[in-house]
């Protein structure tokens, strides 16, 4: 798997003016260090945000400019950032960016942080001038080891500019920022968990209300955004609502461009920077090449692992998240995966599920106990030893851990690919089944209470 956005070479011509996000890419791979940023017209957009912009201008700038959250949840950037607190007492605020990339089948937060470090880190800056923020963290998944590397080199290189630090640009305004490498939880990625685990307790993630907003990490204020949200803040403020706006294709309620990807037995499997409202279709025949030779597209999951699946003849919806509502499930992190027809839906199901179960951080019971659950069946199925009514069973799991019924969403990503799984594949989860003959043994003798 490439780390790329470039795709076909007929295909894509990076420009500042087409692609905010990767534009400045090298060729070969290599990161962007400071110097070449800054010739690249980095820093430029904090530059006039720190001279030219209050902060309700920042916050009202990215509002407008309809930005939402590059995670997977979508909520609107903007409004996130009023529900900071306008109280100038409050002297002590955080920013943290989560950067706990761990839904399979996701890397794009990895490529920006790898190749173009200056680029969150002035995202970062900008949003903490809005936000009235005083000290940042870069919450890591442990395992980006390189990332962590370039990310360290690069906050020493802001502090030695004097873009990071006190009195930044002559302004009055100090902003610290720290990278934060956290022990590889799933559950982290839940804005909450990774508050408590930056606070050195266990990845739980907290009640809400009280939101970050008003009681985050350590108690105070706080606003928790994803790496490539806080990467499209740059170019926002450097070139304006209306051109950001005009960055996605016509039908697309979602502004801008978007990170998207294609793995699984493509011809061509890498990460392209394109507007929102391309097609499934685009992006996996033009971009991803098609399947190779010898295999043909049997499903297909849109944005990570916790989407549901869609079928071949669902390529033609628009990528963006009521483009992919109109067929059944969520735009997600915006990766896709390729699933050929070689592979047992059961078997790739109870693979899925048993990740899902063992990061599950097992605070509340239909999580805790319902993952679990679902994997006993689906290894049963997978072994031809599944009993009649297990299929029914599975169901009844899926609407159980369903929306608004376990304390945070992470089991009902975790059972959306099951449920859509049994909607277009059911024969496959039928094989498994027993006969009833043979499916409960007959007990040797009757048994007596008591006896």
């Amino acid at each position: 798997m490439t780390l790329t956005s470039f795709g076909p070479a007929n295909r894509i011509q990076r420009s500042a003016e087409t692609h905010p996000l990767t534009w400045r890419l090298r060729d070969d791979g290599e990161a962007v260090w400071l110097d070449e940023y800054q010739a690249k017209n980095g820093y430029a957009a904090a530059r006039k945000a720190f001279a030219d912009m209050d902060q309700d201008a920042i916050v009202q700038t990215v509002k407008d400019a309809g930005l939402k959250g590059r995670g997977g949840a979508g909520f609107p950037t903007g409004v996130k950032w009023g529900l900071m607190p306008k109280d100038e007492s409050i002297n002590i605020r955080y920013l943290l960016c989560n950067a706990d990339e761990m839904e399979p089948n996701t890397w794009k937060d990895r490529m920006l942080m790898e190749q173009l470090p200056h680029l969150l880190i002035e995202g970062m800056l900008i949003s903490a001038r809005a936000l009235k923020t005083y000290r940042g963290y870069i919450f890591l998944r442990g395992e980006y080891t390189t990332a962590a590397k370039h990310l360290n080199r690069a906050v020493e290189e802001a502090k030695a500019a004097g873009l990071l630090g006190k009195n930044i640009l002559g302004s009055g305004f100090d902003f610290e920022l720290f990278v934060h490498t956290g022990a590889g939880r799933y559950i982290c990625g839940e804005e909450t968990a990774l508050i408590n685990s930056l606070e050195g307790r266990r990845a739980n993630p907290r009640s809400k209300p009280p939101f970050p907003a008003a009681v985050g990490v350590w108690g105070k204020p706080t606003c928790v955004n994803n790496v490539e949200t806080l990467c499209n803040v740059p170019a926002i403020i450097a070139d304006g609502v209306d051109w950001y706006k005009s960055l996605a294709r016509d039908g697309s309620e979602d502004m801008g461009t978007k990170l998207m990807g294609f793995s699984g037995k493509v011809k061509n499997p890498g990460l392209w920077e394109l507007p929102f409202g391309v097609t499934g279709r685009e992006l996996f025949e033009d971009y991803a090449g098609g399947m190779r030779d010898g295999y043909k597209l049997k499903a297909w999951q849109p944005g990570g692992a916790g989407t549901g699946f869609l079928l071949p003849e669902h390529l033609d919806a628009q990528m963006y998240a009521g483009g992919i509502a109109k067929v059944g499930t969520r735009m997600g992190t915006g990766l896709a995966m390729a699933v050929d027809d070689s592979v047992n839906m059961v078997s790739l199901l109870r693979n899925m599920e048993q990740f899902f179960a063992r990061e599950s951080c097992g605070f509340c019971t239909p999580c805790r106990d319902g993952l679990p659950w679902s994997v006993k069946l689906l290894m049963a199925i997978e072994q031809g030893r599944g009993q009649p009514g297990d299929i029914e069973t599975l169901l009844g799991l899926v609407n159980f851990l369903g929306p608004g019924k376990t304390f945070c969403a992470h089991a009902p990503g975790a059972v959306e690919p099951l449920g859509s799984a049994i909607k277009y594949f059911r024969p496959e989860f039928e094989a498994g089944i027993a006969p009833a003959s043979a499916a409960v043994p007959p007990l040797a003798k009757p048994i007596t209470v008591g006896a």
